[in-house]
């Protein structure tokens, strides 16, 4: 816990050094060859907002269709299929044993605080989505992102995107229709909220863990994210297994089981390795104000929870205030500075 907490205390220091100018000396983890994998080739290819892009597509469609297996396969069922299925595959691409064999007891204990952060908050949000709209899950989501994006983004442009954003999510959460329900309804919702609320925590701490493991560069960010998710596979076993287990005798919900890991995990946490690789996790933060849009749309398409005007109009300003925000610089390391001197 104190290597954890070590961990957390020095990469906010860092990046706050980063962000008032000053000299920062961004660590490697121990044993990372550098940035020359095919990963970070293909990271810097093309723009890291593309990479996002492609996240935040995928970040909400693969839920989408979980939600679809629910009644069959049971919400933790659902959960543990997403990170068991990522894990099997990640594990021959990445290797996780090699990646814990060569790491300090200091990336271990990174490793198994993201595997256990993603057990969670897998679990949790699909228990969310079990019982609230995607959108709204998707506006508790990004509220949790606050702070991270206001860290760093403080200017009197970002500070104009921030409120066009924050105004839209709110018109999203639709406050009104939610406390105007009673009775077993408003339980239920009041249970959801809470599942919503721990999501939107471990999502930040999963910005936060998913920045530090991805320090040494995209191919490492992506190896290290394969021991993270076969940690996560660990932690998850006693949480959904047993009602995973009911739908192995249906050869169809097992393939659509992996195919909901495949694009839950696989797809949107590889992405964002490629992005964060290159974007400043505040810049990254705010970016995922793109998350209730996206949301919103894909529950429409392919849950039919159709967008009422209230809602459409969430969704533009949301994304008016991702147009209008500027992203923040990468700090540059003092070692850089001094040959440029």
């Amino acid at each position: 816990m104190a290597y954890l907490i070590s961990i957390l205390r020095s990469d906010y220091t860092l990046y706050y050094r980063g962000m008032t100018n000053q000299a920062p000396t961004k660590p490697v983890l121990a044993n990372a060859p550098g940035a020359t994998g095919a990963m970070s080739r293909m990271s810097g290819a093309v723009p890291p907002h593309v990479w996002f892009g492609v996240s935040a597509v995928f970040h909400y469609l693969g839920p989408a269709f979980a939600v679809l297996l629910f009644p069959v396969v049971g919400v933790l069922g659902v959960a543990w299929f997403r990170i068991a299925s990522a894990a099997l595959i990640f594990a021959p691409i990445t290797k996780p044993w090699r990646t814990f064999k060569n790491a300090s007891p200091r990336e271990r204990i990174l490793f198994l605080a993201l595997g256990g952060c993603l057990a969670v908050m897998n679990s949790s949000f699909y228990l969310a989505l079990d019982r609230l709209p995607i959108s709204l899950v998707a506006a508790i989501e990004f509220v949790g992102t606050i702070g991270i994006a206001l860290w760093g983004l403080r200017t009197g442009r970002n500070y104009l995107a921030f409120a066009f954003a924050i105004i839209g999510v709110a018109l999203l959460i639709d406050v009104p229709s939610l406390m105007a329900a009673g009775g077993p309804a408003l339980m239920s919702d009041l249970l959801g909220l809470f599942w919503a609320a721990l999501n939107g925590a471990l999502f930040v701490l999963y910005i936060i863990l998913g920045h530090k493991i991805s320090e040494g560069g995209a191919s490492d960010g992506v190896e290290r994210l394969g021991a993270a998710m076969t940690a996560a596979f660990i932690f998850v076993m006693p949480i959904g297994l047993l009602q995973a287990l009911e739908a192995f005798g249906a050869p169809f919900l097992v393939m659509a089981g992996i195919g909901v890991g495949i694009c839950s995990s696989m797809i949107p946490y590889v992405c964002d390795q490629l992005a964060m690789a290159r974007l400043p996790r505040a810049s990254f933060a705010f970016l995922l104000a793109l998350l209730p849009a996206s949301a919103t749309i894909i529950g429409a398409i392919v849950l039919r929870q159709i967008p009422g005007a209230v809602d459409v109009l969430g969704v533009v300003l949301v994304m008016t205030g991702v147009a209008v925000h500027k992203p923040a610089p990468m700090p540059v390391p003092a070692e850089t500075q001094d040959h440029t001197v």
